[in-house]
């Protein structure tokens, strides 16, 4: 057994082979470079897209090695010559010249002199290779000098013809020919000089820029240090194993003591911030800070025989176009032809879909797919971090049964983190975390209680007729996500809409905002379009990193209210969403994922939006978060907003939701005559007195 015990220190390694950080890093700015240099290359007034492309090669080279830089630019322009051809090409070479220069500068902590050092270098590689390249095309050379020298001489003739200005022609067509003569010179020393004044411009400008992108991360928190024993994953063992991430005051997971055999299918189950995430990295084979973690081999992650991850986001795992390019994607040649790519699909409950496309599945059969491109590296341990999150309650079941299932079928075992109960009960052992420690057993939380609402609902507001909704339309992969769907929203109501994964929610959550427009029908707000009313409807997304652009709170929440940051409305939004108003500082990465739906809404809040639609408001987030969630949105409803949530989870929505409708394969099965219900109607929109709270007597001019 080999003990490791303490963690490398923080920082990316100078040496050795590229890691997966830097390779991904590489492939996505890459690719936006080779975007951004060959449309504006091709497309006519777009060549300032030219200059827009040394930012994401500066990032690269701000961020990693010189080799991956190198890497990027190599894969890069190949890819350009043969998409556009030898001048695009030439300006990814050049493109990256200047980023690299620039990025490699700033990780440094170089200046200016460094940028001139560095660029005269460059500026004679450039010089000497546009020499070259015409030494080497002499008929080409001969073509160009020609048509410059006929030129000139056609210009003097037409001066010439002025007495007074002859002086001026002979000196254009000496000059031209003096250029011609020594054209190496003038030539190298000129591309030589225009890379030097570049790379001085970009470094006041493009520096500027890395800078203002410095606070986003760019550490892999899987990256370890190289393990050359072979891979054996299993059995592990941890023994007061801890964790305590670069720069934190706390241990994140501390005096952990777990085994995991063959075989077996472990429950790792706890709330937000538990630890649970770093337990696996730790398995992933991520050295401990303390403790020890024992295993014969290497933890050999994503490789054949080792661990495989299957994460919460199946999207974020999804990269072949066809499910069946997606089982096998980044394996040798070798060894994906030796997989039964059917088989597999069959076993994950996906059988006769190779060919469907992966955008087309549903967030439970994309989790099914996560699995099978897992099973294909026939790992020893297969680690589902918080997989079941984000599915329905039927998508969760199938796929904790499938899990379960594996470590009976397969020489392997299968750990669940997860922080449902019910997730867990089909496990051999159950681990429970709180604050990083290993506990007997979690607190139990109740489920929100429904309070009448303080505020009457009002006319209809939101309209929807016949809508539908079709994906790809007039292609071979069209597809139908909505159909005639008739629904309508009375003001300040709380509408709930449920369906199963792939039932269209989502479409509808974004034709609701007015982000698509429906294929046939109308979606109307106060009798208009909603597509033409910017801002009256707002959508929370599910995933609400996704719509939090700026490095702290209180610049997201300005950045949306358009005020000045410091006004007070940050503090004041904060307030409203239950917040503490010191979080105006703290980074949007420090967020926990309930804190992060929270300054969404608190941002929402600043716009003044009539209507809010949610989408999945409760995905990802423990029954303590739920119910956080839940109570803000009971007090964003009794404030009059209008809120539509998008979601499945039907038991804690009820509590705030006065209305549910059913969506189920893009149709809507239940529609109430009179929007609300006659009997929801009746019941929230009586203004007369029922509640025992004051404010509710007060505001209904009832006595306190």
């Amino acid at each position: 057994m080999h003990e490791l015990t303490t963690a490398p220190p923080p920082g990316s390694p100078e040496h050795g082979p590229l890691r997966p950080i830097e390779l991904a890093t590489g492939a996505v700015l890459g690719g936006v470079t080779v975007g951004l240099v060959t449309v504006g290359s091709v497309v006519p007034f777009a060549a300032a897209l030219q200059l827009v492309a040394a930012v994401p090669m500066g990032m690269l080279a701000h961020r990693h090695r010189l080799r991956a830089v190198a890497t990027t630019t190599v894969a890069a322009t190949l890819v350009t010559f043969v998409a556009a051809g030898m001048l695009p090409a030439q300006g990814i070479l050049a493109t990256a010249t200047i980023g690299g220069i620039i990025g490699a500068v700033k990780r440094r902590g170089g200046g200016s002199f460094s940028v001139l050092g560095l660029a005269t270098l460059a500026g004679l590689a450039w010089g000497l290779y546009s020499v070259a390249m015409l030494l080497v095309f002499t008929k080409t050379r001969t073509l160009v000098f020609t048509s410059i020298r006929d030129a000139a001489h056609g210009t003097q003739k037409i001066i010439d013809r002025v007495p007074a200005m002859q002086p001026s022609g002979q000196f254009i067509a000496d000059a031209t020919d003096a250029v011609l003569r020594w054209w190496w010179l003038y030539i190298g020393g000129t591309v030589a000089l225009g890379v030097m004044v570049s790379a001085l411009i970009s470094w006041f400008i493009l520096g500027s820029v890395l800078d203002r992108l410095a606070w986003l991360p760019s550490t892999d928190r899987l990256d370890a240090p190289a393990d050359d024993r072979p891979i054996a994953p299993l059995p592990v063992t941890l023994r007061g194993a801890g964790f305590r991430y670069p720069g934190a005051e706390t241990d994140a997971l501390r005096d952990i003591d777990l085994s995991v055999e063959v075989g077996e299918f472990v429950a790792v189950v706890g709330h937000n911030g538990s630890g649970k995430s770093t337990l696996t990295r730790l398995l992933a084979g991520l050295p401990p800070s303390s403790g020890v973690v024992d295993r014969p081999g290497s933890a050999g992650l994503g490789h054949l025989g080792g661990t495989a991850l299957v994460l919460q986001r199946p999207e974020s795992q999804t990269i072949g176009v066809l499910v069946a390019d997606d089982v096998v994607w980044g394996l040798p040649e070798e060894l994906a032809e030796q997989v039964e790519v059917e088989s597999l699909l069959a076993e994950v409950g996906l059988s006769g879909m190779g060919g469907k496309e992966t955008a087309a599945l549903s967030g439970g059969q994309q989790q099914r797919l996560a699995v099978a491109a897992a099973l294909a590296r026939r790992p020893a341990l297969l680690i589902a971090d918080e997989a079941t999150s984000m599915l329905d309650p039927e998508g969760r079941r199938e796929l904790v049964a499938l899990l379960a299932a594996l470590p009976r079928r397969h020489p392997m075992a299968v750990l669940l983190v997860t922080h449902h109960e019910a997730d867990a009960a089909a496990a051999d052992r159950v681990v429970h975390l709180a604050e990083g420690r290993a506990v007997e057993r979690l607190p139990v939380w109740t489920r929100p209680v429904r309070e009448d609402r303080r505020r009457p609902m009002g006319p209809p507001l939101l309209e929807l007729r016949d809508v539908r909704y079709t994906y790809n339309r007039r292609t071979p992969w069209e597809a139908e996500a909505l159909h005639g769907v008739d629904l309508s929203v009375r003001r300040g109501e709380a509408l709930l809409v449920v369906g199963g994964n792939g039932s269209g929610k989502s479409t509808l959550a974004w034709i609701l905002a007015g982000l698509l427009e429906p294929t046939s029908g109308t979606c109307q707000l106060s009798g208009q379009p909603v597509r033409g009313q910017i801002g009256r409807v707002q959508l929370a997304f599910q995933h609400s990193r996704l719509q939090l652009q700026k490095e702290t709170v209180g610049e997201e929440i300005a950045d949306w209210g358009g005020r000045a940051k410091g006004s007070g409305a940050a503090g004041r939004a904060l307030d409203a969403v239950s917040l503490d108003r010191y979080t105006v500082t703290h980074s949007i990465e420090r967020l926990s994922g309930g804190q992060a739906k929270r300054v969404v809404l608190a941002a929402i809040a600043t716009c003044r939006p009539e209507v809010v639609v949610l989408d999945e408001p409760l995905a990802g987030l423990d029954p303590a978060g739920r119910a956080d969630i839940v109570e803000l949105l009971a007090q964003l409803r009794d404030s009059g907003l209008t809120l539509i949530v998008i979601s499945h989870d039907v038991a804690d929505m009820a509590a705030v939701c006065d209305r549910t409708v059913h969506l189920r394969a893009g149709h809507i099965l239940e529609r109430d005559p009179l929007p609300g219900g006659a009997n929801v109607a009746a019941r929230h929109s009586d203004p007369s007195p029922r509640t025992s709270d004051p404010a509710w007597r007060l505001e209904h001019g009832g006595p306190a």
